[in-house]
């Protein structure tokens, strides 16, 4: 017989057993617990798993047991800290930095789901004082690029319910907030993908029976339910359809060549971190500015990155990017003719 599935051994039964209950407030019905442990290869009778848990883990472990209707359903305590197998020195240190970085990528909701692995990281680091990779965590930090701004908040029951439809690849129905319009429309979604831009995460997915694939914004659901029919499926490729998504308007196609004349301190950044793979910079003749060529996106976040340089570059091409800046620049020297 293969050990690594014997019901008769105890202790790994009962450590996959504890890796099946989840954290309050979701739960699990001794049934349930004990249809996972038959798929993993445990086949045991509820009595012993009634046993298993109620003479043995719940003493040793921070389980909460609730009654629902003729049931019990087990738990564990939300803030238990508790990580099967302990994690290691190294691995904690990665989670705090981790810990850092995402909190300008995802939504308090989304956060809120990992804190307790955040709370094992902090508290294993804590805990080794005198160790020094637990002194790299006071000395390292995820700093976001440029201004951040904070994350769209998610509700919570929305992320999993859309996490939920994902993964079991079925339909979802969802009350969404129309930017344009500033309407709620009910709206049933084949769910594709997820993407995260900034401080907002999108949900990927076609609308009812039409096959073209748009993104909506998870902060902008109002309420998402999972329903029992499953998702329409087809073959999605992630990496095919984020160079062709509106997540940011495009002015045209494919790319075009830019030229500007740009600061030595801007020369510097670029150097260190180019535009493209086939970005040039070339001094100009009696200063120490320099002609800066780059193929880049012809979409409005690159206009506003120029933009954003204001007077340490100046454009050449596109032609339409420099007359649309020059709009910019007259619009934003009338609004501050009185200071």
């Amino acid at each position: 017989m293969n050990h690594a599935t014997d019901p008769k051994d105890p202790l790994l039964r009962n450590l996959v057993l504890l890796g099946l209950i989840p954290r309050y407030p979701k739960s699990a019905s001794v049934q349930e617990l004990r249809a996972a442990l038959k798929d993993r290869g445990f086949n045991v009778t509820v009595r012993t798993l009634q046993r298993d848990l109620g003479e043995k883990l719940s003493l040793r472990f921070p389980l909460i047991c609730n009654e629902h209707g003729q049931s019990l359903r087990w738990s564990f305590d939300s803030q238990a800290q508790i990580n099967l197998p302990a994690i290691d020195t190294a691995s904690a240190l990665a989670m705090h930095l981790a810990e850092s970085h995402l909190r300008h990528l995802l939504p308090p909701g989304v956060l809120d789901l990992l804190e307790p692995q955040f709370a094992d990281a902090r508290h294993h680091l804590q805990a080794l004082g005198h160790n020094t990779l637990a002194r790299w965590a006071q000395r390292v930090r995820a700093l976001p690029n440029g201004k951040a701004l904070l994350p769209a908040s998610v509700d919570r029951n929305v992320w999993e319910q859309v996490a939920n439809a994902l993964l079991e690849q079925r339909q979802l129905q969802v009350d969404y907030l129309s930017r344009v319009k500033g309407e709620i429309k009910a709206m049933t979604l084949h769910p594709k993908g997820l993407a995260s831009r900034g401080p907002a995460t999108y949900l990927i997915a076609s609308v009812g029976d039409y096959t073209d694939n748009r993104h909506f914004a998870l902060h902008r659901i109002q309420r998402a339910e999972v329903l029992e029919a499953e998702a329409r499926s087809d073959d999605f490729d992630m990496d095919a359809y984020l160079p062709t998504a509106a997540f940011t308007p495009r002015q045209g196609t494919g790319t075009v060549e830019l030229v500007a004349d740009v600061h030595p301190d801007t020369a510097w950044i670029l150097r260190e971190t180019p535009l493209s793979e086939d970005q040039t910079l070339e001094p100009l003749p009696d200063t120490d500015w320099l002609r800066l060529r780059a193929s880049v996106a012809d979409d409005q976040e690159t206009l506003w990155w120029v933009f954003g340089l204001g007077e340490n570059i100046h454009l050449h091409h596109p032609t339409r990017w420099a007359a649309d800046i020059s709009r910019r620049a007259t619009s934003v020297l009338h609004l501050y003719r009185s200071v």
